[in-house]
């Protein structure tokens, strides 16, 4: 395949000026500009696509030990709605608090934190519980989570409480339950209950284990001090004193994992299935009744523990005594994944009640700081022991930055409680204080759960509100500043697919996704494995392992599991044996999505470029004869539903998504081509500009030939997506070419340190963590917008709008690096009074650290 290789004439350092040059194509082929000489190269080929010559700029090259930088202009972004003299110069995303994004759910209600604690139905909530449930708030949840459980049933349920929940359209009710209150765990009708089975001695015998709690005590021995004895009810949760007295062990290797992968079950420790309660100790403590002849007696016995208990005490026969005295009921803790209710259902007992009883979803919000979607979701699978499938969200976020939206788990009989526990990591090594007093593990927190009758799926939100702050603004005046600001209020910004739609890493995701529509695997597959510049260095030294030194267990071994795409290829070579024929094979095992981000990330580039076109040939300020527009109002709720930010995971076309399962089947919109009798029927912002693909029309003159020069120079066939592969076959979809703020303020602001946050993140704000530090006379200007998009609209070319500045990720940190305002990091000394205070960026930073992807 031929490729160009640009040769400069003088090197220097306006990259962004130099881009914006422009090439043309004569007859020949031959390319000509102003100042930089083309030589056509039939021997190398560059990472890019060929059709990039059609940009008129330069191929990026790599420098000597540096990373192959792409700036804006390498995938089609170029233009600008206002003059180029209105600008704001400024660093966009210098702190992860400096880009707070927040859903804005379908019935237009912004997703913010509410509360941090463990979900709880309180006594007042009862009388409540099932007209809550059934009926809706306006943000589509319930205002509180409520939870069903026969095992480990909440504390702070009352007795006799029997919650209603809507499901589906009727009323289920939970089976009513005496339990012990938080208040009294042990209620005085519990020893009238149980006089008839056991004497008052085996009554006292059984409160004294019950109110010990589901682990045993601690025995002195060696420096160890008694186990602070916990209330019941409080099964998974260890007490403050408990945590710190209990020295921490280390994980065993090997063939010792529990239920979702973590090594010892539940809290990390012992083998098999969880361990058991009491980290690994053997809970030797019951009570055996007297022996009872009478099977209706023995029945009768076994129902009682379990409803008076909630199911935390198990019973099972006692088969040590003489089996014509009859048979002993012994009484001790529960364990999970005991047999009990099997042995009950053959003693003639009624089967331990479900917790199926309720709704199969819980929603709850998710808060996450520097991680992209599928980073933090595959986090939270681990931790809740579930399938990543089990997990769907409305839309992707960014990764750097801090955001909240709604995540909807199917919940397999989890509680609320149990989920909140979980996701918390509460245990051992993690107390219930921690998880109150600070930030979440990994930067990651939820709240807010609930239970739900539906799950969510891509494109259930309206869209997102932002609050941006710009660091280290100068601008030539202030009259400067509100015109650049009130063009993007008033004008809106051109819709380009930002620069997270292409990866951060020297490997675009776009070439990955030509080479996949055009069948060359190998190509595809080589692209995924090869090394890139500053990588973490684990994930180096696992590219080594099999670039270098072939070694595919050793690969494996040390990819770290967020490296997906990588693992899954080499995983099916293993599978194969060694065998790495099969590439097609290997690559479609990478998880849908992931597969259609790269072939997404073609498209995007192409309707980027013709879309820079379309604004430099013809303005943006009216339509004109061969726009494209839908033909009814109706058909615009069939554009493309995508993320607004973050390029993990990205389902552009409707019919492609086999989670959409509650939409109608898609059928493709109706298109109107613009002739000169229509213009003064439509606005610029009615304008759609399609993505490649075989369900959609092109525009009329130059633009529809435009679209057929740049897929044919990349060998794809214009008239032709279909390919044998299904799941590569793209039907194409339309995108508004122009985007208008729904909402839209801004101030400004002082500071001198920039390390001092000048915006809040909901768990801090719960936290009651020190508010943002804005100085009065600070040395350095600061811009704060608030700004709410629509769905498929990527905040940062609003920002660009506003800078006429590059937003790729090199080029702002460079600009960072080289800012007067970190001269003064630190001088401010705020450190906020809380455990983990000082680490507002540096945890995060960490994060950062080690969670590289592929893209």
């Amino acid at each position: 395949m031929s490729s160009f290789v640009i040769h400069e004439r003088e090197q220097d350092d306006a990259d962004v000026e130099r881009y914006s040059k422009r090439a043309k194509i004569d007859e020949e082929g031959s390319l000509e500009e102003r100042g930089i000489e083309f030589t056509l190269n039939t021997t190398a080929e560059h990472i890019l696509p060929p059709s990039h010559v059609l940009l008129g700029i330069p191929l990026p090259v790599a420098e000597e030990g540096r990373p192959l930088n792409f700036l804006e202009a390498n995938v089609g972004i170029s233009e600008y709605i206002g003059r180029g003299e209105a600008k704001v110069e400024g660093i966009i995303k210098q702190r992860f608090t400096d880009f707070l994004v927040f859903e804005v759910d379908q019935d237009s209600k912004v997703v913010h934190l509410k509360n941090l604690s463990k979900p709880e139905i309180s006594k007042k909530e009862k009388a409540q519980e099932t007209a809550a449930v059934a009926t809706p708030t306006p943000e589509g949840e319930t205002e509180k989570g409520s939870e069903n459980t026969t095992e480990g049933l909440p504390s702070i349920v009352a007795e006799n409480f029997t919650p209603t929940f809507a499901v589906e359209g009727s009323s289920v009710a939970a089976p009513t339950l005496k339990v012990s209150s938080k208040e009294e765990p042990w209620p005085g009708h519990f020893d009238a209950t149980l006089t008839p089975f056991l004497d008052a001695e085996k009554v006292a015998q059984l409160k004294q284990i019950f109110l010990e709690g589901p682990e045993p005590p601690r025995v002195s021995d060696g420096g160890w001090g008694n186990r602070v004895p916990s209330v019941a009810g409080d099964e998974s949760v260890p007490t403050e004193a408990e945590t710190a007295e209990v020295p921490e062990e280390k994980e065993t290797r090997g063939n010792s994992r529990g239920r979702g992968g973590k090594r010892g079950g539940r809290g990390g420790r012992g083998g098999g299935n969880g361990g058991g309660r009491g980290g690994g100790r053997e809970d030797t403590r019951k009570v055996v009744s007297a022996p009872i002849t009478s099977k209706e007696s023995r029945t009768s016995f076994h129902k009682v523990i379990r409803e008076l208990f909630g199911g935390k005490l198990d019973t099972e026969t006692d088969a040590s005594g003489p089996p014509e005295a009859g048979s002993r009921i012994a009484i001790k803790w529960a364990k999970r994944g005991s047999r009990a209710a099997a042995r009950d259902r053959r003693d003639g007992a009624e089967p331990r009640p479900s917790r199926g009883d309720y709704p199969p979803y819980i929603h709850f919000t998710l808060q996450k700081t520097n991680r992209d979607t599928q980073d933090a979701l595959g986090h939270l699978s681990r931790n809740l022991h579930v399938n990543i499938k089990d997990l769907s969200v409305a839309g992707t976020k960014d990764k750097r930055g801090v955001t909240v939206q709604r995540v909807s788990l199917n919940r397999h009989n989890k509680t609320v409680e149990e989920v909140w526990k979980l996701a918390n990591n509460i245990g051992p090594r993690r107390t219930l204080q921690d998880a109150m007093t600070q930030r979440g593990e990994r930067g990651i927190r939820i709240s807010d759960l609930n239970y739900r009758k539906s799950g969510l799926e891509l494109g259930m939100l309206k869209g997102n509100a932002f609050v941006i702050t710009l660091r280290n603004v100068k601008v030539a005046s202030m009259e400067i500043l509100d015109e650049a600001m009130n063009t993007i209020k008033h004008k809106g910004f051109i819709n380009y697919y930002g620069m997270q739609r292409f990866g951060t890493a020297s490997i675009p995701t776009h070439a990955i996704g030509l080479a996949l529509l055009k069948s060359e695997w190998q190509k595809a597959a080589d692209m995924l494995l090869s090394k890139r510049h500053g990588e973490h260095p684990e994930v180096e030294a696992a590219r080594d392992a099999w670039l270098l030194e072939k070694d595919l267990d050793k690969a494996l071994r040390l990819f770290p599991r967020r490296v997906v795409a990588e693992r899954c290829i080499l995983e099916s070579f293993k599978k194969q044996k060694g065998d790495t024929r099969n590439v097609m094979g290997a690559l479609s095992t990478i998880p849908r999505n992931l597969r259609l981000m790269y072939i997404h990330a073609y498209q995007s580039y192409v309707w980027n470029a013709i879309v820079s076109e379309r604004i430099r040939d013809y303005g943006s300020d009216r339509p004109i004869v061969g726009d494209l527009v839908f033909d009814s109002s109706k058909d615009k709720d069939t554009m493309e539903v995508e993320s607004t930010e973050d390029p993990v995971v990205l389902d552009d076309i409707p019919e492609e998504s086999g989670s959409r399962r509650n939409r109608k089947p898609y059928q493709a919109p109706r298109i109107k081509t613009l002739t000169a009798g229509d213009l003064d029927k439509h606005t610029i912002f009615d304008v759609v500009m399609p993505l490649p693909g075989t369900d959609v029309a092109y525009p009329g003159g130059k633009l529809g030939d435009r679209y057929r020069q740049f897929l044919s120079m990349d060998g794809l066939d214009p008239d032709n997506f279909v390919r044998k592969q299904k799941d590569y076959t793209l039907n194409g979809s339309y995108r508004a070419m122009l985007h208008h703020p729904k909402e839209m303020s801004w101030s400004v602001l002082r500071y001198t340190d920039p390390d001092v946050s000048l915006a809040q993140s909901d768990e801090d704000k719960l936290l009651d963590f020190d508010p943002p530090a804005v100085v009065e006379d600070g040395k350095f200007m600061a811009l704060q917008i608030h700004l709410t998009l629509g769905t498929a609209a990527y905040a940062t070319m609003a920002l660009r709008e506003i800078t006429k500045t590059d937003t790729s990720s090199h080029f702002q940190t460079s600009l960072t690096a080289a800012a007067e305002d970190q001269k003064y990091r630190g001088v401010a000394a705020v450190v906020a009074d809380t455990p983990n205070g000082p680490l507002v960026e540096d945890a995060a930073m960490e994060v950062d650290a080690v969670a590289d992807s592929t893209i």
